[in-house]
Order: structure tokens, then sequence, then C-alpha cells
């Protein structure tokens, strides 16, 4: 996308393709200059982006364009190279993974991680982990199985049993037992079939209306973008576009290259 525009001036294109996240709430997750490696292969090369409260903001791109990286290293599952990282004008950046849910940020990641040797109850009770609050807990099992009424039904299954749909569902309200006030979605939709796919959509939806903030990585960016209210579009591991999420939906060159040309 960005090959098309080498001849442009920098400082015109980036201020034609990267609007800062100007939303109504005060900044939850704001990440500056971060960079990743593997070894020799980078990663991330610099990534700035802003997650207001009360969003959805998502992260689009190709495979391998650093999405899932990106979630990672917010999160504490790998440690980034340099940058910066602040939860709530707090810096988290090499703070472990049990550390983050703590400060109020949950993880649910690409592959789903849940424990296929364990039943679905003891799924959702780990989410809960870091807490103490009974009666607090016992609410939001209510609330997560109310909002995935396929896992209450299969409490007393073993997970690795359950269908793809419902391990992603499992995974989602597992996450939500920690009773987040940032939730981080790693490829919710991958693999699904187009019903259920519409079925996390509208629970992620939910989820943000009862005040949850979400970040979003999705490879879906018509699903994606139809639900956020800012939007990243991430390429070879750096930000090439951010704007709103409708204008994104609207871009030419987001259609072409993610939206199938719709």
């Amino acid at each position: 996308m960005s090959a098309a525009h080498t001849d442009d001036n920098p400082a015109k294109l980036a201020e034609q393709h990267i609007r800062p996240n100007t939303g109504d709430g005060p900044v939850m997750l704001q990440v500056s200059d971060l960079h990743m490696a593997y070894g020799a292969i980078r990663a991330l090369h610099g990534v700035d982006l802003t997650v207001r409260q009360g969003q959805i903001v998502t992260l689009i791109g190709c495979n391998g364009a650093g999405k899932s990286t990106t979630l990672r290293s917010i999160s504490g599952m790998c440690k980034p190279q340099r940058g910066k990282i602040t939860l709530e004008g707090r810096e988290i950046l090499g703070l472990p993974s049990h550390a983050m849910v703590r400060l109020g940020m949950a993880h649910s990641p690409e592959g789903r991680g849940i424990f296929a040797n364990l039943t679905v109850e003891e799924n959702l009770e780990l989410g809960a982990f870091a807490r103490r609050d009974k009666s607090g807990i016992a609410a939001d099992r209510e609330r997560a199985l109310t909002l995935f009424p396929r896992v209450r039904e299969r409490m007393k299954q073993m997970a690795g049993t359950l269908s793809g749909g419902e391990q992603q569902m499992l995974a989602m309200a597992r996450a939500l037992m920690a009773r987040p006030r940032l939730l981080l979605l790693d490829e919710p939709s991958l693999g699904l079939a187009p019903q259920i796919v519409q079925t996390i959509f509208k629970i992620i939806r939910e989820i943000n209306a009862a005040g949850t903030t979400v970040l979003l990585v999705e490879q879906n960016a018509h699903m994606a973008l139809n639900i956020a209210h800012f939007g990243y579009v991430l390429e070879v591991g750096r930000i090439v576009m951010a704007r709103p999420a409708k204008e994104l939906a609207a871009s030419d060159e987001v259609r072409k290259a993610y939206l199938g040309g719709h």
C-alpha cells in the first residue's frame, strides 16, 4: 500500500494517512516507539498507538505484519527491545503477564490458549486467579455465562472437546473473569464459520457497551472496522495508516488491500 506513494513528501503522507486518536475518553493505553525482534528478525519498527477509555480500537494487517507481536508485547508475553507502554498513565513495559492482569488488562490470545485437559468450569476459574472477591467473581461468572450461553451449556465438559467457536467463546469468557478494564483480543474470528463470527463480533460490541475498552487484532478487516471506533493499519512492523474506523473502511487503499475491493 505504501509503495505506491514513494515519491510523495513523507511528512505530507503521514499527515494524510496517520491521524492521532483524539476520541472523547481519557487515554487508557499508550504505546510509543515500540521495537521488537525475534533473533535477527525485526518484527516491530517503532509502533505508536493510542487506545482511549470506552473505545474499540482495531489493528488490521496481513499475516506477518506484527499484529500479534504488538499485543504480546503490550500484555507482557514477550519483551520488546525498546519503547514505552503506559496503562492508565502507569509505565508497564517489562512487567510480567500476571502483573498486567492485576492492573486491569486481560489478553485472549491467538489460538485461544485454553487448557484442553481441564473442564470449561475450571478454565473459567483460572481466569479469576488474581482475584479474592468471591461475590464479585460470582457476578462476573454469571455475566460471562449470560454473554456466552453456549459456554454455560458446556461447563462440565473437557475444554478440549469443544468446537472451535465454543473454544473461542470460552477464551473470551475466561478473559472477562479477570474483570479487565482493557481487553486485548487476538484474531477472535480465526477459523470460525461465518455465523459464529457474527455472534463473536456482536458479543464484542456488548462487552464494550458494558464498559470494557477493547484492543482488537483481526484479519477480518471488514468486521473489525464495522465495530471499531478507531483503526490502525500495520505493514511489516510499522503503522502506515491511522484514522477513525469509518474513514479507514471508506478508504480506497484499505478496501483494495484488506476488504477485497468492496
